[in-house]
């Protein structure tokens, strides 16, 4: 095995032994924490039934209905760090870390703008840290242009036309 692939496979190990600890609340700021993914459609269902978010997102034209969404999270509770974001006590979007350093993040479109989804990367750089992933990555869409603006604030680097990732051993980059 090459030094590459020996450091991902420690890194992987990290990540799997911190993933018996239960997931806990994480407090991002005064306004903002991360809530450990559970079914809550009836706050989660409307963000994804927004055609111009979903359009964000996932490049889809229509909107997703109860089965699909719930097929989502069901994936991405199984392979990742599932959260909802909470915003001065309202539940506004999701976001998941994947143990290869992937992001996904969804704030729902009267939450965006404030500046909600750059202070959760915040956090996710933290959580990447403790768990040795070495680095994050977003696949962000070439016409989505907010979400490209928002990871390039929090430190990300386009990589490709469509990945952004950022290398959290870099303190000055952390924030």
């Amino acid at each position: 095995m090459n030094t590459a692939a020996s450091a991902a496979s420690a890194n992987t190990a990290k990540y799997v032994l911190s993933e018996k600890v239960s997931r806990e609340k994480r407090i991002v700021d005064g306004e903002i924490a991360l809530v450990p993914y559970y079914p809550n459609y009836k706050a989660s269902l409307p963000w994804y039934q927004d055609p111009a978010l979903c359009r964000q997102v996932d490049n889809r034209d229509g909107v997703y209905d109860l089965e699909l969404l719930k097929r989502m999270y069901s994936y991405l509770n199984r392979r990742g760090d599932l959260y909802y974001i909470k915003y001065r006590n309202r539940l506004c979007g999701d976001v998941c870390l994947h143990p290869d350093g992937e992001i996904n993040i969804v704030v729902a479109a009267p939450f965006q703008n404030r500046h909600i989804g750059r202070r959760v990367i915040g956090e996710l750089v933290r959580m990447a840290k403790e768990r040795g992933i070495p680095r994050l990555y977003a696949e962000i869409y070439s016409f989505n242009a907010q979400s490209q603006r928002m990871f390039e604030r929090a430190g990300f680097r386009r990589v490709k036309e469509e990945r952004y990732e950022l290398e959290p051993r870099n303190p000055a980059q952390a924030t």
